[in-house]
């Protein structure tokens, strides 16, 4: 296990000061920042660019395929959890006491912390959210941005432009009993049930579920949810609003939306890049809310080609 301290604001940037020295295993491991800990894991070489991706909201909303072949594109690639779920700091998903611009801060201090400054950042789903306030808040830690499967706004009733998600969607969703937390099996069947519904691959669904499931500490229902469900984003303070200020950034931008996405519909997408200066639209015709396995080297492509103009 590495621990690498560094100090984290969700009000100011950070200072620039050097971060303490650390070292960083290709194994999952937690990373510290302030009184909190970052489950990471790390693929490539630690001398290579690097490439950040938050998770939405586990770090396994990023396949091991993509984090693979960018590796293999010369750049270094860590993924982390965020906040509540997976193997970082886990408190109360139910009342979390920290904001989406404390999320934000944390990737920064994270960059900060892995030496790998000015880094390319990305965000999936909620995470999305995360990575456009972080290069907001802390323009100078990140060289390029890729959101997938995102919106650019909080939690909630969408703007009248956005289209919201899918009702009937929603509706079968929802309509499902909660399985119970404790039992594995039954956890990786309401996920793929939940992928079927939501026109992703179920049996992709059912193996990350499980993946999951063995790394929620515990079993109280609201923390399997945190982890499953992502149910602690809907609970954070969002504010201030931050898509007015998308075209304040001036990093290279890559937009990756699945054309079938239920739940974020790919108008979402469209706006994101609409609004960011230069950005790159990247619709996959085949996908909805996950990147699927088929898209992965265009989606990877894409990305390694926006590093090369950082």
């Amino acid at each position: 296990m590495t621990r690498i301290s560094v100090a984290t604001s969700a009000s100011a940037p950070p200072d620039g000061s050097a971060p303490p020295a650390g070292s960083v295993t290709e194994r999952p491991h937690p990373v510290s920042t302030q009184e909190i800990s970052l489950g990471i894991e790390s693929f490539g070489d630690e001398d290579a660019p690097l490439v950040l991706l938050v998770g939405g909201t586990t770090m396994l909303s990023w396949p091991d395929a993509l984090c693979e072949r960018l590796a293999g594109g010369r750049r270094r690639v860590v993924r982390y959890d965020l906040r509540d779920s997976g193997e970082s700091t886990t408190a109360d998903p139910q009342a979390p006491a920290y904001t989406l611009r404390d999320l934000a801060a944390d990737a920064a201090a994270l960059a900060d912390a892995l030496g790998g400054r000015p880094a390319h950042l990305a965000g999936i789903g909620v995470g999305g959210m995360v990575a456009q306030v972080a290069v907001l808040d802390h323009p100078g830690t990140f060289s390029a941005l890729t959101l997938a499967g995102t919106r650019p706004v909080a939690p909630g009733p969408p703007d009248k432009d956005l289209p919201d998600h899918d009702r009937a969607t929603m509706s079968r969703l929802f309509a499902r009993p909660m399985p119970d937390w404790a039992d594995r099996e039954a956890v990786a069947e309401f996920a793929a049930d939940g992928a079927e519904i939501r026109g992703d691959d179920p049996a992709a669904a059912r193996a990350v579920a499980g993946r999951v499931w063995d790394r929620t500490p515990g079993s109280a229902p609201p923390v399997h949810l945190a982890n499953q469900l992502g149910m602690v984003f809907s609970k954070l303070d969002c504010t201030p609003r931050w898509r007015e200020r998308l075209p304040g950034i001036a990093v290279p931008a890559l937009v990756v939306h699945g054309r079938r996405d239920p739940f974020f519909p790919v108008g979402n997408g469209e706006a994101i890049a609409r609004e960011i200066p230069g950005a790159r639209l990247l619709v996959l015709d085949g996908a909805a809310t996950a990147i699927p396995d088929a898209a992965v080297d265009e989606v990877a492509e894409a990305m390694l080609t926006l590093g090369q103009n950082e």
